[in-house]
């Protein structure tokens, strides 16, 4: 549970909502290892550089997402199985299992 609210503590919040929802859809755009440039998120959603490493770290924190050094940028991913551990644990275990179908349900038309 502290971990579900570590998370969603971190998603509360405008610019890094932003962050997370551009580095998802970076994620379905991108081949390979995918993620974005600290950089290209500022530059894309206007947050200067100071208050995106913040807000970056604050995610980084909650495991939402990862980052890996590329010559002299740092690279941010979103981390889905973080995501999507949380959605299941929202869907599961908070409803006690009377809406654990809607997860298994969204996770079928995901892959299909």
């Amino acid at each position: 549970m502290e971990n579900a609210i570590t998370a969603l503590a971190a998603l509360a919040q405008d610019t890094r909502l932003s962050i997370f929802r551009a580095l998802v859809r970076a994620h379905a755009l991108k081949e390979g290892e995918g993620g974005l440039a600290a950089g290209e998120i500022g530059e894309a959603l206007d947050v200067p550089p100071a208050t995106l490493s913040f807000h970056l770290k604050e995610m980084s924190h909650a495991g939402l997402v990862t980052s890996r050094r590329e010559g002299r940028s740092i690279i941010y991913k979103a981390d889905l199985a973080i995501m999507r551990g949380l959605t299941d644990f929202l869907l599961e275990d908070c409803c006690q299992g009377a809406c654990g179908s809607v997860g298994k349900v969204v996770r079928k038309k995901e892959c299909a």
